[in-house]
């Protein structure tokens, strides 16, 4: 609980030093450009190397990439989640999203995936998806990909991020996966170099949205410790398993962050909405 606390009070602090920084329109010492950088800059990423991956409709359809599978039922499922969080992120001028779970097991990753395509299935935008699940990183296994590098060998060999992202066989998607698992990950998730990366992914492109799959926000204080990074957040509860009193503390645990809603993942969905809408601040 100590380690929860402190993760908390770092979380409220980080966001409240990125808001005066938004608000007063000064960059952060990692920001792309600036003098004050380290030698880590990330401004010499270039994204025309981005290596090209067939994947299958088989494969989509046994991963459960149904968001790609052309007619498939639960498709309107995922357009309609995508709906609701585009309108959240355009009425906010938003362009970045973490998706989380109260604990193991809720689906969070397929549905970061799932959103991810459906988002890009829009033409007016290119969309990003990154594995922030350092601890147990797994969005390439949905695409049967074996990645030569991953986001720790960026992070602690100096990998350049061109010969890390993939796009799969879907238009307007690129995937930043992980690989090895990292023991430190939270510690990592609030590095000057990770800051750095996450600044120039999400400011980039004008036209880009970003999700970041991020751990169980109860398992580890990983989520709480990137919060402060992302605009907003996404809840994945799982139908039957996951408990009020969990959703509640994890909700809780996200109160100094931005909630756009919550998944009810694996349910029966026959005559009523999966997605329920968050407020812009947890209250």
């Amino acid at each position: 609980m100590e380690r929860i606390q402190q993760a908390l009070d770092k979380a409220a602090k980080d966001r409240a030093e990125v808001r005066q920084q938004s608000e007063q329109g000064v960059a952060s010492d990692t920001r792309p450009g600036s003098d004050r950088q380290d030698h880590q800059s990330t401004m010499s990423i270039r994204y025309n190397r981005t290596r090209k991956i067939a994947v299958s409709e088989d494969t989509l359809d046994r991963n459960r990439l149904v968001a790609a599978v052309p007619n498939h039922e639960l498709g309107d499922v995922y357009r309609m989640l995508r709906t609701r969080v585009l309108q959240s992120l355009r009425e906010n001028s938003w362009n970045s999203l973490a998706v989380t779970s109260p604990a193991t097991g809720c689906g969070k990753t397929l549905t970061s995936i799932n959103l991810a395509i459906s988002l890009a299935m829009e033409v007016v935008h290119t969309v990003l998806l990154v594995d922030l699940d350092l601890r147990r990183p797994g969005i390439h296994r949905f695409f049967d990909y074996a990645p030569e590098y991953g986001l720790s060998d960026y992070l602690f060999n100096d990998v350049p991020i061109e010969e890390i992202l993939f796009t799969p066989s879907i238009d307007r998607l690129v995937v930043l996966p992980g690989r090895e698992s990292i023991r430190n990950s939270s510690e990592m998730l609030r590095s000057p170099k990770m800051v750095g990366l996450v600044n120039e992914l999400k400011n980039r492109y004008p036209d880009r949205l970003v999700v970041f799959d991020l751990p169980p926000i109860l398992a580890a204080d990983d989520s709480l410790a990137f919060s402060p990074y992302t605009d907003a957040m996404l809840m994945v509860a799982e139908n039957g398993a996951t408990t009020s009193e969990d959703l509640d503390k994890a909700i809780a645990m996200l109160r100094d962050t931005p909630l756009i809603g919550t998944v009810l993942n694996k349910a029966d969905i026959t005559g009523r909405e999966p997605y329920s809408a968050g407020t812009e601040k947890n209250s």
